[in-house]
C-alpha cells in the first residue's frame, strides 16, 4: 500500500511542485497585508489627533460627496470603535473604491489603493497572473491554480500515508527537525516533520480555496453543510458585487437622484442610525451605514465576516428590520466561514500567525522534495566503469 502511495506522491509532486510553491508563498504574503499597509501608510489609516467628538456621519459623507464627480456617489461610511482610526467612506465606483477621512476635521486623508506588491501576490495566488478572457474563453490561470490545489490535497494525504511510522517511538523521532547532522538530514526533517506540523492548516486552506476555482466543487462543498448554491452565491459574481457595493439604481447614482435634484439629503439620518447601533452594541468593532441599511461587526470567534444587519427608513432614521448573525441559517454564514478559515483569521492573531507559517512551510515542501528526489536519483546512478590499463 505504501508503495502505491509513494508513487502517487512522487508523480503528482514533480509536475505540480513549483506551482504549489508559488500558490503557497503568494498566499503567505497576503496574510498580513492589512497590517503591513497600515504600518507603511499610517497617515492614511489613522487621524493625527483625536478630537473631543467626531463630526456627524452625514456631514462626513457630504464633505466627501462634494468633491466627487457626478458619476460617483458615496455609498456608505464605516466607523471603527477605535477613536484614533480614520473613518472609511465607500464610493460607488470603481469597484471597492473608498477614501479615508479624519472624522474630527472632515479632512480627506487619501484614497485606498492596493499596493502593487500585494496586487501581484493576489493575482499570482488566484490566477497565476492571468486575466479573465473578455470573450468568455478558458480562464487558464484560474484552472491551473485550481488543479494544482486539488493535486496538493492528494500530495498531502499520500505523504501522510507514506510517512506514518509503525511505532510511537518512531513517530516521536520523526517529528524532530535536526539541524546539526548535515544539510541532507535537515532538509529531510523539514520536508517530513514540517509537512506534518502544517498538515491541518494546509488541508484547510486547500479545501476551502478550491471553492473559488471550481463550480462543481463549490456546489458539493456547500451541500456538505446543507446549503444549496444560488447564482448570487458564486464568487466573483459581478451583478451581486455591484449590488452589494452600491452603484446605479433606476439609471441614476444610488443615493443621489442627480446632483441637486433630490428632495432630501440621503445622509441626513445616518448619524442617528449610527448612534442607535453604537448604543445597542457597546462592544462593536465597526459600524457601517449606507442608504437604508447598516451593519455591525463585533469581535467574535470564527466567522470574521459575520455581521448583524439592519434596515432603516432613510427619511426618519427609524430601524425597520433587524437580522442578527446568530439567527442566520448555514447559507448566511458559510461564505464568511470559508474565507475566515482560508486566511486563518477565525481564531484571531494566533491562527493567522500559524496560517502564515504553515503557508511558508507549504511553499518549501516541493523544494525540499525536489532536493531529496534529485539526491536520491544521483545516489542510485551507477558509477562510470574505469578504463582498463594497458597492463590488464
Amino acid at each position: 500500500m505504501k508503495k502505491v502511495f509513494r508513487k502517487i506522491h512522487l508523480w503528482l509532486s514533480v509536475p505540480f511542485g513549483l506551482l504549489i510553491t508559488l500558490i503557497c508563498f503568494s498566499g503567505a504574503m497576503l496574510v498580513f497585508e492589512t497590517e503591513v499597509m497600515e504600518l507603511c501608510h499610517r497617515d492614511l489609516y489613522y487621524v493625527e489627533k483625536v478630537g473631543p467628538a467626531p463630526l456627524p456621519m452625514g456631514k462626513v459623507a457630504e464633505k466627501v460627496a462634494a468633491t466627487l464627480p457626478d458619476s460617483v456617489s458615496v455609498t456608505g461610511v464605516t466607523a471603527s470603535s477605535a477613536p484614533e482610526r480614520a473613518w472609511q467612506v465607500n464610493l460607488s465606483k470603481p469597484r471597492r473604491a473608498s477614501v479615508y477621512v479624519d472624522q474630527y476635521t472632515g479632512e480627506i486623508k487619501g484614497k485606498y489603493e492596493r499596493a502593487p506588491f500585494f496586487t501581484t501576490m493576489f493575482r499570482l495566488h488566484r490566477w497565476l497572473l492571468d486575466s479573465m478572457k473578455q470573450d468568455g474563453g478558458i480562464f487558464w490561470g484560474k484552472m491551473i491554480v485550481g488543479t494544482s490545489t486539488l493535486m496538493f490535497v492528494f500530495v498531502l494525504i499520500s505523504g501522510v500515508v507514506v510517512w506514518w511510522p509503525r511505532t510511537r517511538k518512531a513517530l516521536k523521532n520523526s517529528l524532530k527537525i535536526v539541524a546539526n547532522k548535515g544539510w541532507r538530514r535537515f532538509w529531510y526533517d523539514l520536508h517530513v516533520a514540517g509537512g506534518m506540523y502544517a498538515l491541518v492548516f494546509l488541508l484547510a486552506m486547500a479545501l476551502t480555496g478550491l471553492t473559488w476555482s471550481f463550480q462543481w466543487y463549490r456546489t458539493g462543498f456547500y451541500k456538505t453543510f446543507g446549503v444549496e448554491v444560488q447564482p448570487s452565491m458564486g464568487h466573483g459574481n459581478a451583478a451581486a458585487n455591484a449590488t452589494a457595493k452600491g452603484g446605479k439604481r433606476d439609471g441614476k447614482p444610488e443615493g443621489r437622484e442627480g446632483r441637486g435634484a433630490h428632495r432630501y439629503s440621503p445622509y441626513t439620518n445616518w448619524q442617528q442610525v449610527y448612534e442607535q447601533l453604537a448604543e445597542a452594541n457597546p462592544d462593536y468593532k465597526q459600524i457601517s451605514v449606507s442608504d437604508g441599511s447598516a451593519s455591525v461587526a463585533v469581535p467574535r470567534f470564527g466567522n470574521q465576516r459575520g455581521t448583524d444587519r439592519y434596515k432603516f427608513n432613510p427619511r426618519n432614521g427609524e430601524i425597520t428590520e433587524t437580522t442578527l448573525y446568530k439567527d442566520l441559517d448555514n447559507s448566511g454564514k458559510i461564505r464568511g466561514w470559508i474565507y475566515s478559515v482560508h486566511v486563518g483569521s477565525w481564531g484571531g492573531m494566533l491562527t493567522r500567525i500559524l496560517t502564515f507559517v504553515a503557508a511558508l512551510i507549504g511553499a518549501s515542501l516541493p523544494l525540499t522534495g525536489y532536493y531529496l528526489w534529485i539526491r536520491k536519483k544521483i545516489k542510485r546512478r551507477p558509477a562510470s566503469p574505469k578504463f582498463l590499463s594497458a597492463e590488464d
